[in-house]
């Protein structure tokens, strides 16, 4: 018969049985591991290995003090090292954070500072400009008034001199009014303009600097516990402290069903494309939805940022908006526009042989800049930067792209450098930059397809080299973006027949 197991039921600091009352624990049951009385060896501990309670007691007081010596060597010492060190962490936390807020702190003023005293300066010009164009507007009139005094001093004395009815002075008089009286011209003044930027936060949080967030674990048993379960962090391949960018996705690919010199996507979903003389109108999927002919042969297409109506230019230096199904015409340049750009202040800028120039939408002229031979435009949507693709028809000198601000006043040039350290991922030797297209995305980065190299590059706002986004065994020929996810690319292909691509 199997023995049964015996649950001890002694309680600490019990001194007498629980199963024989009153009875003194005397004796150490070797089997069972719990204390007994004497009765206990002919009934619960009957046949059961026992001692006596003092023999078992000098071993565990050997336990009980190589405990104590070893607690006291290991654990209390290892306890009291990480109280010392929380004292110290405890300093070190508010030190850090102090540094950390005044250093934000002193950024910040920085920023105030700069901008108020950008702000004053700036101020301070438009109240020049104030001034001068008052003078000029003040002697205007006075020309003005000068001239309405002697035309009617004129008037008078001809009226004179036909109430005298003298013959000598009426034949003088009218050799004299034969000759021009010459109205003050209306002078030109002095003239600003300021497009405010709707969406600073990216760029204050670039000029205030960079903040890099890390988890913090403690160690225990050796053995690391995280305090977070979240680690933030920021990387960059160029520094430029920018979140990583992800590989784009062909999500459509199609044989256009005509070719493409330019290409404006309306929506996700749809998208113009222009050439020769022919507009058309395609879907995702590469059908026709619209096609229209126009008179001229179109030099360049683009959307309005704001109306998303299609704008375009041709060779007989046309400025057209596409309007109820047909391309009305806005004004006319002095010389043939070779692309055109739609700013998000509903200005159209256009590119000519040897500038660029900026014009309202009804062709009044804003602002003029030298560029020799434009042949793209594109602005960012959150900057205002404007982005020129400069093309030169021969000689040496090399194709660009030039970045300006919105008073086309120069901010970076690229020619088409690769750093070296994205070189070593590269299959073939790089030919020289040839830009074909361009455009910019919704935080102010820039796309710009490299004919000669067949691939498309992405720079930052600021002009850092991002990475190659896409290389093509053919030539990329236009680009356009739809908000922040998808990209139509236009591609010569070798065949004859143009092809599109949809990253998203």
């Amino acid at each position: 018969m199997a023995a049964s197991i015996h649950v001890s039921s002694h309680k600490k600091g019990q001194t007498t049985c629980h199963h024989h009352k009153g009875r003194k624990l005397k004796i150490y049951c070797r089997r069972c591991k719990e204390l007994a009385c004497l009765e206990c060896l002919s009934t619960v501990h009957l046949s059961h290995t026992v001692c006596e309670l003092r023999e078992v007691t000098r071993q565990k007081q050997k336990d009980i003090v190589k405990f104590i010596d070893r607690t006291e060597r290991n654990e209390l010492i290892q306890i009291g090292l990480c109280i010392a060190s929380v004292d110290t962490l405890l300093q070190d936390n508010d030190s850090t954070f102090d540094k950390l807020s005044y250093q934000l702190n002193s950024q910040a003023q920085k920023l105030k500072q700069d901008i108020d005293k950008f702000t004053s300066n700036t101020l301070s010009f438009y109240q020049e400009m104030k001034a001068n164009n008052a003078k000029i507007i003040q002697q205007y009139k006075q020309d003005l008034e000068i001239c309405d005094k002697r035309l009617k001093e004129h008037i008078q004395e001809c009226r004179n001199v036909l109430q005298r009815s003298s013959v000598i002075e009426i034949h003088d008089t009218e050799f004299e009014i034969g000759s021009e009286i010459r109205i003050p011209v209306k002078p030109v003044f002095s003239s600003v303009i300021f497009t405010p930027n709707n969406d600073p936060l990216h760029h204050l949080t670039l000029a205030l600097g960079d903040v890099k967030y890390q988890s913090q674990s403690w160690t225990v048993q050796g053995r690391p516990v995280p305090l977070s379960d979240v680690t933030q962090r920021q990387s960059d391949v160029d520094g430029t402290g920018k979140t990583p960018i992800s590989e784009p996705k062909v999500v459509e690919e199609w044989k256009s069903p005509c070719n493409i010199s330019s290409i404006c996507s309306t929506s996700c979903s749809q998208a113009w494309t222009s050439v020769s003389t022919s507009l058309t109108l395609l879907d995702r999927k590469g059908s026709f939805k619209q096609s229209i002919v126009h008179n001229a042969t179109l030099t360049d297409i683009c959307t309005s940022p704001t109306t998303r109506r299609l704008w375009a230019c041709d060779q007989e230096q046309n400025i057209m908006e596409f309007v109820d199904g047909k391309l009305v015409q806005r004004f006319v340049t002095t010389e043939t526009p070779r692309c055109l750009c739609v700013t998000v202040s509903d200005h159209v800028i256009v590119g000519m042989s040897n500038h660029i120039a900026e014009f309202t939408a009804d062709g009044q002229s804003v602002l003029t800049s030298s560029a020799c031979s434009p042949y793209r435009i594109a602005q960012s949507p959150l900057t205002h930067n404007i982005a020129v693709i400069i093309r030169h028809s021969g000689g040496d000198k090399r194709q660009c792209v030039v970045v300006m601000d919105t008073a086309f006043h120069e901010l970076f040039v690229y020619t088409g450098d690769i750093p070296s350290i994205f070189r070593q991922t590269l299959k073939k030797k790089d030919r020289p930059f040839i830009p074909t297209c361009i455009v910019c995305d919704s935080n102010g980065n820039i796309i710009i397809g490299d004919w000669n190299n067949q691939r498309l590059i992405f720079l930052s706002g600021t002009g850092h080299f991002l990475r190659i986004i896409q290389t093509d065994s053919d030539h990329p020929l236009a680009v356009s973006i739809v908000g922040k996810k998808v990209l139509w690319i236009a591609i010569d292909s070798m065949s004859g027949t143009d092809n599109v691509k949809l990253l998203q």
